[in-house]
């Protein structure tokens, strides 16, 4: 009797996680999907280029420079002592060019360009682990709305069955109104958040396709059973350790404060001299003579020296640039140590959620298993006459409610798994291979 009970409850979920779309896409290729189409990711790269192509700029104060000019000029001369009255044409060309042969500024600007690279590489890398865990986000959330569509459902039919039966012990005079109005009203509710678990999914759908491009996306159900393994390494401690050489936010961190310590030499310069070497060549041809002389002429003016120049007083400005960038400095200093602690909590945290979550997920699993059996104790009860209606069909709803917790459960340590790697900054599209290959049915 109690195997024959169970059957529609078996069957109504066997249909709806059976039904695996033909053309479903994996986590790796919503992946790849989104890195071609996501605006944030799109502008990210964008700003790396740009963030390149200026600190590339700063090479440009201890190379050389060249510039080349000419001009055309026509001229009227009209003296009346002695008369005269004449015009005359000048075409001028030169070229002038120099090297900085000692500017301390110039240098610690292409030394802040080198950094701002490194800089530009920190952040695209953070940008590209935020795209990784958003797209499994997105995934996971589709997949969690599915299931809890599938086991509403699944509800429905069970409370169906339910409200039919008693119905038809109502008729025969072996039940009382109550249990009908009873599964009436419990058929109602979970009608009703069949709808909410519809339009749930329809959000969650348009997320995913907001992210990756695809209107069709239909992400691969997991597989089952799933068994995830615990942290590699099983140590917070170790996890933080690594994060000090992987995490892009220390590495910006640690950048802005080398940054700010050639800011410093920048700002001393000021009180350093420069020496230049410069070089020019210039032509000039007067056609039709010039002012003092009426026959045409050419001349040509080649120059090289060396420029030094020394300041001497700037008004205190100089002084108080360099006392700027000292707290500056010490500024830079406190936000890298600030990234160190952040980065250490945020660690720490997701590594003991991902225990936690899998404490969770085996507490859940037992929580199903005795949801099952309570079920089917309180259907056997209610044929004997120890039990009444409303106990099936609370039963019925602490079982469906588990078995929702028990897949959020399971997707959240997935996730969790990634957003610890995130943390200590050592997250690569290579773990979302090998997180596919572990759940992918």
């Amino acid at each position: 009797m109690t195997a024959s009970r169970r059957l529609p409850l078996a069957a109504a979920l066997v249909a709806a996680f059976a039904a695996a779309p033909a053309g479903a896409q994996s986590l790796l290729e919503l992946y790849e999907s989104a890195r071609a189409h996501d605006a944030a990711w799109q502008s990210a790269k964008a700003q790396y280029d740009a963030n390149l192509a200026r600190a590339e700029q700063a090479r440009a104060g201890i190379l050389p420079s060249a510039n080349l000019s000419a001009g055309v000029s026509r001229s009227s001369l009209d003296v009346n002592t002695p008369p005269t009255d004449r015009s005359f044409g000048t075409r001028t060309a030169s070229i002038a060019a120099s090297q900085p042969l000692y500017r301390p500024a110039n240098w610690a600007t292409w030394q802040q360009g080198k950094l701002q690279a490194e800089l530009a590489q920190s952040q695209l890398t953070a940008a590209a682990q935020d795209l990784i865990v958003r797209v499994s986000q997105a995934y996971f959330d589709v997949l969690a709305a599915q299931d809890t569509l599938a086991f509403v459902r699944a509800q429905k039919t069970a409370v169906g069955e339910q409200l039919a039966s008693a119905k038809r012990n109502f008729e025969v005079g072996t039940a009382t109104i109550t249990d009908t109005r009873e599964a009436q009203a419990r058929y109602d509710l979970v009608t009703a958040q069949e709808i909410q678990a519809e339009n749930d999914l329809r959000v969650r759908r348009l997320a995913l396709e907001t992210l990756t491009g695809k209107p069709d996306a239909q992400p691969t159900p997991l597989a089952a059973p799933l068994n995830v393994p615990a942290p590699e390494p099983a140590s917070a401690e170790a996890w933080v350790s690594q994060a000090e050489g992987a995490s892009p936010v220390i590495q910006q961190a640690r950048t802005a404060l080398d940054i700010a310590e050639w800011e410093i030499e920048k700002a001393k310069a000021g009180h350093k001299p420069t020496l230049d070497l410069t070089a020019s060549y210039g032509v000039q041809r007067n056609l039709g003579g010039s002012t003092t002389s009426a026959l045409d002429n050419r001349s040509n003016v080649g120059q090289l020296g060396v420029t030094f120049n020394l300041p001497l007083f700037a008004g205190f400005a100089t002084q108080n640039r360099v006392r700027e960038t000292l707290s500056l400095e010490e500024k830079a200093q406190a936000d890298l140590e600030a990234a160190r602690r952040n980065v250490a909590q945020a660690t720490r945290t997701a590594y003991f959620g991902v225990l936690s979550g899998q404490g969770q997920v085996r507490a859940l699993e037992a929580a199903e298993a005795s949801s099952q059996l309570a079920l089917d104790a309180n259907r056997l009860g209610y044929q004997v006459g120890v039990r009444i209606n409303i106990d099936v069909l609370n039963a019925q709803s602490q079982l469906f409610q588990t078995k929702r917790d028990l897949a959020q459960a399971r997707y959240n340590v997935l996730l969790g798994h990634l957003r610890l790697r995130q943390a200590n900054g050592t997250l690569v599209p290579e773990d979302l291979a090998r997180l596919n290959a572990l759940v992918v049915k």
